[in-house]
């Protein structure tokens, strides 16, 4: 039987477990200590997770990642799980640029990149400015200017998500008073970033897979289906079933996704 978690009431009380990396350490990188946690060996995959989460949300995409023979980086952004920050506000290109110092740090030259909503905005970043480091992105539940969201409406599966989202932040974090300070700083990068027009998506010259869930509670529909046609060669994937929460609500359904992506671009190769 399927393993299903729709309303993230079992993610609340367990979260989304991982096992032991083969590496973890940290990279200094503009005022910040960036974690990092490396398992398994074979072509690298970055995974990068969605505003006010952690490298650890994407517990139920490890085990078939390795199984598949990826060598999975996980990365926790600035001032989220247990990177710090400094004063400078949240942007996308500084997340980016903690990135590259990750890849550096490990001697990666290129990897792909699976980015959940926050994490496929600093992937596109990437893509665009850094293409020679990145082979593809699967680019999930993630808008590139104002006009891609939508009105916001507090849910259940969305407080859950959030109180779990408190609870690793007052246990990873090396401020767990500010979690408060946090959101309202991640709140303010996501209401005035990105701004992509479709003259920059034009000019994005490796392959991206946009992946839009049928209940995606931020993200409309008609924004995922305008940049699978702005940027060139991009294809649309819609998962049926599942919302913003996809790899944690319905793993096996993402997670056919996400390989099948990875396979296509061993075939470009």
């Amino acid at each position: 039987m399927e393993f299903t978690d729709d309303d993230l009431m079992r993610f609340e009380a367990e979260g989304a477990l991982l096992p032991s990396a083969s590496i973890e350490g940290y990279v200094d990188n503009a005022g910040a200590r960036i974690a990092f946690a490396v398992h398994g060996a074979g072509a690298p995959v970055i995974l990068l997770h969605g505003g006010l989460g952690h490298g650890g949300n994407w517990g139920y995409q490890l085990p078939a990642l390795l199984e598949t023979g990826y060598r999975v980086i996980l990365i926790d952004s600035r001032g989220h799980g247990r990177s710090t920050r400094d004063d400078a506000p949240f942007s996308y290109d500084l997340m980016a640029s903690d990135v590259l110092a990750v890849m550096t740090a490990l001697r990666i030259e290129r990897a792909s990149f699976v980015g959940w909503s926050d994490g496929a905005c600093t992937a596109l970043v990437l893509a665009a400015h850094h293409p020679v480091r990145v082979a593809g992105v699967f680019f999930f539940a993630c808008n590139v200017d104002p006009s891609g969201t939508l009105p916001f409406i507090a849910t259940p599966t969305i407080d859950h998500c959030f109180a779990r989202h408190r609870r690793d932040y007052e246990h990873l974090s090396s401020t767990p008073e500010h979690f408060e300070e946090f959101v309202a700083a991640v709140t303010r990068m996501q209401q005035t970033q990105p701004n992509y027009s479709a003259e920059d998506l034009a000019k994005i010259q490796v392959p991206v897979t946009i992946v839009h869930s049928e209940h995606d509670e931020f993200i409309r529909r008609e924004h995922a289906e305008y940049l699978a046609c702005t940027i060139p060669g991009a294809e649309l994937v819609l998962l049926d079933g599942v919302s913003h929460f996809a790899p944690l609500q319905r793993p096996k359904r993402f997670n056919a996704a996400l390989l099948e992506f990875l396979l296509g671009l061993q075939t470009r190769r």
